[in-house]
């Protein structure tokens, strides 16, 4: 008997110094102090892409700019101009690698996708709408990432809405044919609908229910497709052939929302999409998009439903290295450090990276993480990170 209550012991020490070794192995890395802070600040950081010679290209779409930085120098040239012509942009905003060194340009005011060739030159163009919004069959390419194939990923938003959706699908769009498919599936945060006036006059409001669990998602070069589940925070791997690889469920200790974390949400709203469709007389309709706007004054706090917890991770904090890591950044109280978890090729947690509190990640490049800290005006700054051993 003794000898058996004696081997349980050992067992149960055992696994528990296993355990302790495979906590060991998750890598800490703490960001604290940036090698470099570009001397002037952006309206809004919303496009970053590193290029050759650790310069990187910005999109500022509230400041109208598109330029080529040196973060070391301070220094900058301004791409191209501001206006409609075929050389030219209005509100540049999202920024993509393609294959040969050439960078997508979201040309957000002028409604379409500009290829950025390797020179600086301005190369072909496409409409980011696709389709006709009456009928319902309007399709936003408004992309998420890119691959070495060039192809783009997005999330579909066109069509008419029946009902509260509660996924949404990952697709991927063919450049070359102009085929979409569905890569994968991913869960949206809670709705609420609401209605106001009478059955001649009634307007119907959809709205998210802040800081509710959403899948998030991110793409590698090599095509693969990142996603963090939140019913049980786990990340996957989506390859090109459709297999998924699938990690083991992390652990958190749930966050309570307090007034502080609800004013840190609030402060973070601001330069959304506006995507309005006007029709001419002649029954011609054109859709028009533009970032930033809306009322000066945030909304009410009290008058909105919230979980009484943050889920595990932010909606939109996952990204993919060049090395081809995950990084999900986690929820933390108002006001603490920035907190990601490093996932690998096999989806498992093997690393933590934190950076100063009130920094917001806009790009990760092969060596460095560009991040913007925002002032009281609502300037933002941007800083690189060294990361260890570059």
């Amino acid at each position: 008997m003794n000898r058996v209550r004696d081997g349980a012991v050992l067992l149960c020490l055992g696994l528990l110094a296993a355990a302790g070794s495979l906590r060991a192995q998750v890598r800490e890395e703490n960001l604290t102090e940036p090698q470099a802070t570009y001397p002037d600040g952006f309206g809004l950081v919303n496009g970053l892409v590193e290029l050759a010679g650790g310069r990187v290209m910005i999109a500022d779409p509230l400041g109208q700019a598109l330029v080529v930085a040196d973060m070391m120098a301070g220094t900058a040239d301004t791409v191209g101009a501001v206006g409609r012509g075929p050389e030219e942009y209005n509100q540049p905003d999202g920024l993509f690698p393609l294959p040969g060194g050439s960078i997508l340009l979201v040309d957000l005011g002028n409604a379409r996708l500009t290829v950025l060739e390797p020179d600086g030159s301005f190369g072909e163009t496409m409409p980011i709408t696709q389709g006709d919004p009456v009928t319902g069959s309007l399709e936003i390419l408004l992309p998420r990432g890119t691959d070495s194939q060039g192809r783009l990923y997005f999330r579909p938003m066109g069509g008419r809405m029946r009902q509260l959706p509660d996924s949404a699908a990952v697709a991927r769009y063919d450049r070359a044919t102009g085929a979409v498919d569905t890569v994968t599936w991913v869960k949206l945060p809670e709705m609420r609908q609401t209605t106001r006036g009478g059955p001649n006059n009634q307007a119907v409001m959809i709205s998210p229910v802040p800081l509710s669990p959403e899948d998030a998602w991110a793409v590698a070069w090599d095509g693969r497709v990142a996603v963090a589940r939140s019913r049980d925070y786990h990340v996957e791997w989506i390859h090109p052939d459709g297999s998924v690889v699938s990690g083991a469920r992390v652990d958190y200790e749930p966050i309570r929302i307090r007034r502080a974390d609800k004013e840190e949400w609030a402060e973070s709203l601001g330069g959304g999409i506006n995507i309005g469709i006007m029709a001419s007389a002649s029954g011609e309709r054109r859709v028009s998009m533009s970032r930033g706007g809306g009322p000066d004054e945030g909304p009410d706090l009290d008058s909105l439903e919230w979980p009484e917890h943050k889920p595990a991770f932010v909606s939109n904090g996952v990204w993919v290295t060049p090395q081809g890591d995950v990084w999900v950044e986690r929820h933390v109280p108002a006001g603490a450090p920035v907190w990601f978890d490093v996932f690998g090729a096999d989806a498992e947690l093997e690393g933590k990276v934190t950076l100063p509190a009130g920094r917001d990640v806009v790009g990760i490049g092969q060596s460095a993480v560009y991040a913007v800290r925002t002032d009281d005006l609502g300037l933002q700054w941007l800083e690189m990170y060294r990361r260890a051993g570059n």
